[in-house]
């Protein structure tokens, strides 16, 4: 059997399920998580096509032009017998969200319906949804431990769109599986970080700006927590829930930590010499951060995260020097 891909070190504890070969579709298999996806997936030697508006990074996987919210395009792309689909494709930066909550609602709603109805006709064994941790904003009250998957919304608590479309989503995955036996699974990521990290994520712009000689600006006090995952770390996680214990189950994939946005801005500082730390005005709704167990991953197909932010955020300059040519 294809060994679980992973770019592990010799003391972490995963422990690999063989799994035969699988032919998969990815959409969003273009974008910053989803080409390391796509590596990962075919490094574990699954079939790969990317359905995407542009062209992966990868020219060597299979890629197919697909408007998301064209519900019969999305139909007839996904009739070739695929065994599972990533639904990766959202409007995923809040800044975006909160400037176009009707675009989001198209994008991470609507377009996750169109997907999980064309795998059911299609017949298509799982379909693994990208959400997000940023979800437990919704919990009231919890302790200090880490949040798992069986947290309690209030939904009366929701404060962003970007909340309010990922819960619907995942919701459309639940009544699906009731009501059509369309089985899915559901991921909830960390803050995801690393090589191709997409414009609008803190980590990318305070690194980008401490290359350009250039201010990093944190929004508010700084205090706010993330648990960042590194998108390696993230990318095996969703190789490995593709184990069938996976199926019908929602999942934490956070980092190892919780970080607050002061220490990534001093760790960019201590790499970056001469770079200076501004602060301004919080933004609306902005995510305060807490930590989410990834526990149950780890108990049910061998995943938690491994990578340190320091080495992480350094390997991330390292390949943004090369991208930039500082």
């Amino acid at each position: 059997a294809p060994r679980l891909a992973t770019t592990l070190s010799a003391s972490y504890p995963l422990t690999p399920h063989p799994m035969k070969p699988q032919k998969i579709a990815v959409i969003g298999g273009s974008g910053f998580i989803g080409a390391h996806i796509v590596d990962a997936l075919i490094v574990a030697g699954h079939k790969v096509t990317v359905f995407d508006l542009m062209a992966p990074a990868n020219r060597e996987v299979r890629f197919i032009t697909l408007d998301i919210l064209n519900a019969s395009s999305v139909n007839v792309m996904l009739t070739g017998n695929f065994d599972a689909v990533y639904m990766l494709a959202a409007l995923a930066n809040v800044n975006d969200v909160y400037n176009n909550p009707v675009e989001a609602c198209d994008v991470n709603i609507r377009a996750v319906v169109n997907v999980l109805e064309a795998a059911r006709k299609n017949k298509i064994s799982r379909v693994f949804l990208s959400s997000t941790v940023w979800l437990y904003e919704m919990v009231g009250a919890r302790d200090t431990s880490a949040v798992s998957e069986d947290a309690a919304f209030e939904i009366g608590r929701v404060n962003h769109i970007y909340t309010a479309t990922k819960l619907a989503a995942e919701q459309y995955c639940i009544a699906y599986q009731k009501l059509y036996g369309q089985n899915y699974t559901i991921l909830r990521y960390g803050i995801p970080y690393g090589p191709g990290g997409r414009l609008g994520t803190v980590i990318y712009n305070f690194v980008n700006n401490a290359l350009e000689g250039k201010p990093i600006v944190i929004q508010g006090d700084g205090a706010q927590a993330r648990n960042f995952v590194y998108v390696k770390d993230l990318a095996d996680g969703n190789v490995a829930a593709l184990h069938p214990t996976a199926a019908n189950q929602t999942y934490n994939l956070d980092g190892i930590r919780p970080v607050s946005i002061k220490e990534v801005a001093e760790i960019v500082q201590s790499f970056i010499s001469g770079t200076e730390i501004q602060y301004v005005e919080a933004r609306p709704g902005d995510f305060k951060g807490f930590s989410a167990s990834s526990e149950k991953a780890l108990r049910d197909f061998g995943w938690r995260a491994h990578t340190d932010i320091r080495a992480g955020i350094e390997q991330y300059i390292e390949w943004a020097r090369k991208e930039m040519g500082k």
